[in-house]
């Protein structure tokens, strides 16, 4: 897949862009707050109809504007030249494409997948275990709709739940029926989980393995909250907690509770990777995620990466080119143009929320 043209109005500070990409690298180059983020941001927009900073949909919106309006010409292996048109408020969305008027996330998410690679991802390391299972949750439920749905009827039931729980658990009957139905989920999501981040510590390895000298391995390893296998067994330890959750008024056991660990040489990378290999593997963990939309959808996913090529030094940055698979798209930001090493470039340059084509890199 690949994006050949790119229509904004009144994205975030982009008040009307439109610009032509031209062949499999294109790099948009300039000072920071220009809006080079925010043109990536618009495009990783298609993946799961939200955006890869978790802003809610108000504040995409260009300020002082009521709508904000994405527009798409796509190369797909599927569906070959295809349009596609996004428009949304703070509260209302419609999305069309040649397929129709998309009315159900289920039918759309993962269709056009993108991969961001961010200056932030070390977060996805270092950070709260919320940020590894919300690229978790993405990363799955892009490639089964199934996933999708047990993710949203799970975050419903345990929704309802701690509302119950806020006031005071005194009816039990809805408490028991809104456990059985989280439990019912929550088995689905831990066996989905299992098996997704097996097949992705894989790719990981895989990946990582082309990054880093020879003999440094890692490992990503599902760390599911609870022990329960079956659903009677998540509802009885449900009803066990009642009355401690009551008190706390939440729910405080469950697959919103899960973790993902990174292992490097067999120990907990967070405690002992340095910053280059902190960034080397979450570098890995992306990689991992494109080959894992590709195997999924047969569809090479574009790889969006924001100003992270300037991070890695030279061999890194060597090692990070010679490691992709196939030939992706690749658009890129950054403050400088990148090396030639890289090969050659579509240069845009964007400044005060206009991008304009500046030649060859």
């Amino acid at each position: 897949m690949r994006f050949a043209q790119v229509t904004l109005q009144n994205f975030r500070n982009l008040p009307l862009v439109s610009v032509r990409l031209a062949g499999r690298h294109s790099f948009l180059v300039g000072a920071n707050g220009q809006g080079k983020t925010n043109f990536l941001e618009a495009l990783g927009y298609v993946t799961a109809l939200r955006s890869f900073r978790a802003a809610e949909p108000r504040a995409l919106v260009a300020l002082g504007q009521a709508q904000a309006g994405l527009g798409f010409t796509l190369e797909h292996e599927r569906f070959g030249e295809s349009k596609l048109a996004i428009a949304f408020g703070a509260d209302d969305r419609t999305v069309e494409w040649e397929q129709g008027r998309v009315t159900r996330l289920a039918d759309f998410i993962g269709q056009f997948p993108t991969v961001v690679f961010s200056s932030q991802d070390n977060q996805l390391l270092r950070g709260a275990p919320a940020l590894r299972r919300r690229w978790l949750d993405l990363t799955l439920a892009a490639m089964d709709g199934a996933y999708l749905a047990a993710l949203q009827g799970y975050t419903r039931a345990v929704a309802e739940r701690n509302i119950l729980l806020k006031h005071g658990g005194r009816d039990g009957a809805q408490l028991t029926a809104f456990e059985r139905e989280a439990a019912t989920q929550a088995v689905q999501l831990v066996a989905a989980r299992a098996a997704g981040v097996a097949e992705l510590s894989e790719l990981f390895r895989a990946a990582h393995a082309r990054l880093v000298p020879e003999g440094e391995t890692a490992a990503l390893v599902y760390a599911p909250d609870t022990a329960a296998a079956t659903a009677e067994d998540f509802v009885a330890q449900l009803a066990k907690s009642r009355p401690r959750d009551t008190l706390l008024k939440s729910t405080e056991r469950g697959p919103h509770r899960d973790d993902l660990e990174f292992l490097l040489q067999g120990r907990p990378a967070k405690n002992f990777a340095s910053e280059g290999q902190q960034r080397c593997l979450v570098i890995a963990l992306r990689l991992a995620q494109a080959a894992y939309f590709k195997r999924h959808r047969a569809i090479e996913p574009v790889l969006l990466c924001d100003d992270v090529l300037g991070e890695l030094d030279p061999e890194r940055r060597r090692k990070f080119w010679a490691s992709l698979d196939g030939q992706p798209q690749v658009v890129a930001t950054g403050t400088a143009l990148p090396d030639a090493e890289a090969g050659s470039w579509q240069v845009l340059r964007v400044a005060g929320g206009r991008i304009e084509e500046g030649g060859a890199a």
